[in-house]
């Protein structure tokens, strides 16, 4: 029993709702799998929000730091990602911190989507469970919105057509001017920065089990194509698990655990629920009940 007061801060600490319902289908999951369980969901799709809101940010950390407090570490992780990425340190930093914490013990769950250093994420862990509906994206950078690779593609194809006709130098100037002081040695640095980091986490994760050479030519040949902005086309091409699969990527298809599927597809429509229809912008919550949200 409780007096007033007593009661009125359990009330409080209850949260709304949706807070309920979201941390019981949490615990659901953990208690099917005995694994820990983060999810970690933007609200990018559901409304208009600030970058740093919506997307991967160092504020994240201070999220983790909260919801991996009282975990038993031995039991693994299992990371569900809803992002459309954000920024490569601030991705860097997570995994490292992650990993410190669990190793190569995390497993990576994409309900739906996690584009860009959302899949930088994804390749760190040793396993990636999809659904048929599910997406990972491109990994390569971009700079508001603008690919590194197109600004090098550019700048070659404006060196090319004036090295062969002078005579073109007024119709590239305007369009090469538009672009800062050694800006296309940043888009080459940020290019080569985010294939290192997912080579490495692919070569020390998921492909460790694999033997030299082909250790190296698998996280290569993922890497070809989730960084390319030739094969990819566009950074908001989405790919589906069979070309997740074709190219190297370990995915376990959650259409093979109907208990699973379930219980992965519960919680990913309750965070949709509360996105949809609070203030809440980005949700970083566990299977204890530990949460952090920005409005």
């Amino acid at each position: 029993m409780g007096n007033w007061e007593e009661l009125l801060e359990e009330i409080k600490g209850s949260g709304s709702t949706f807070d309920i319902i979201r941390r019981k289908y949490l615990k659901k999951l953990y208690e099917l799998t005995g694994r820990n369980v983060i999810a970690y969901y933007s609200g990018w799709l559901q409304k208009q929000m600030h970058p740093l809101v919506a997307s991967i940010n160092d504020n994240d950390k201070n999220g983790f730091m909260s919801t991996l407090k009282g975990m038993d570490k031995s039991k693994g992780l299992d990371l569900i990602l809803h992002t459309p990425g954000g920024e490569t340190a601030a991705t860097e930093s997570l995994v490292d911190y992650l990993r410190s914490l669990f190793g190569t013990n995390i497993r990576a769950i994409v309900p739906q989507l996690a584009m860009s250093a959302g899949t930088m994420i994804a390749c760190a862990c040793k396993e990636i469970l999809m659904g048929k509906h599910s997406s990972l994206g491109p990994i390569d950078p971009q700079f508001n919105g603008i690919p590194a690779q197109g600004v090098i593609e550019e700048f070659e194809k404006a060196y090319n057509e004036i090295k062969a006709n002078p005579a073109k130098i007024p119709v590239w100037q305007p369009i090469i001017a538009k672009y800062p002081p050694a800006f296309i040695g940043e888009c080459q640095k940020a290019i080569n920065w985010s294939e290192y980091l997912v080579k490495k986490w692919l070569g020390t994760g998921m492909l460790a089990d694999l033997s030299e050479p082909l250790r190296s030519d698998t996280a290569n040949r993922i890497v070809e194509v989730i960084g390319s902005h030739d094969v990819t086309l566009s950074h908001s091409r989405h790919l589906p698990p069979e070309r997740c699969i074709e190219v190297g990527l370990r995915i376990s298809m959650l259409e093979q655990d109907n208990e699973l599927q379930d219980a992965v597809l519960t919680v990913h429509h309750t965070f949709i629920h509360t996105l949809s229809a609070t203030q809440a912008g980005k949700i970083i919550e566990n299977h204890l009940g530990s949460s952090f949200i920005q409005i």
